[in-house]
């Protein structure tokens, strides 16, 4: 097939995954159903979690995800988009835009009971893109023992499992990820030794 009949196919297909994505207008907040399922969820991972916190979690959780839906203009699949962010169209919406806005809106509810990770997937992983995410878990307890809080897997829908259930990622705690990276650079003389590890 000739380069130029491959490249109008691509764009079919990639235009026509965008018409699959449905904008926050269009999907509505969350159901009482869907937030009491991950309160539920939060409650179960300890008995040491307040049951208000958990419901609180879940319930903020559901709302912000939408609100930065909306905030990111968020109309297409998830791979349409970052290409629109990385090209200047849209103002943010990369998995790591997403981990970073849920983490900060949760840890501003100073939780007594809960505590929240960041987690990074495929990172020496050469043939696919990493992954960022929030990770909330019960006080006292490691990220494997946390529920993933991913908005970005399903394009501004809240996707939320079990770390150690999440089978699509390895996850891996993101300090660890950027201590190697920062040893990388070193290494390859991109940043000098005093850079600090």
């Amino acid at each position: 097939m000739n380069i130029v009949l491959r490249s109008f196919w691509c764009l079919v297909l990639i235009f026509g995954l965008a018409a699959c994505g449905a904008s926050p207008e269009k999907r509505g907040p969350a159901s009482a159903l869907e937030i009491s399922q991950l309160a539920m969820e939060i409650r179960a991972m300890s008995e040491d979690v307040d049951p208000e916190e958990a419901e609180r979690a879940a319930r903020i959780a559901y709302q912000h995800t939408r609100e930065l839906a909306l905030q990111y203009e968020i109309v297409d699949p998830p791979l349409i988009h970052n290409t629109k962010v990385n090209m200047g169209l849209k103002p943010r919406g990369l998995c790591w835009h997403w981990a970073e806005d849920m983490e900060k809106r949760l840890k501003a509810e100073n939780f007594k009971t809960l505590v929240l990770y960041r987690a990074i997937a495929n990172a020496d992983n050469d043939w696919r893109i990493d992954h960022s995410t929030a990770i909330i878990a019960a006080k006292g307890e490691g990220m494997y023992d946390g529920i993933v809080l991913d908005p970005w897997r399903l394009g501004g829908v809240l996707f939320w499992e079990n770390v150690r259930e999440d089978t699509r990622y390895e996850w891996v705690a993101r300090e660890l990820v950027l201590d190697a990276r920062k040893r990388e650079m070193i290494a390859e003389g991109l940043l000098p030794p005093s850079a600090g590890l």
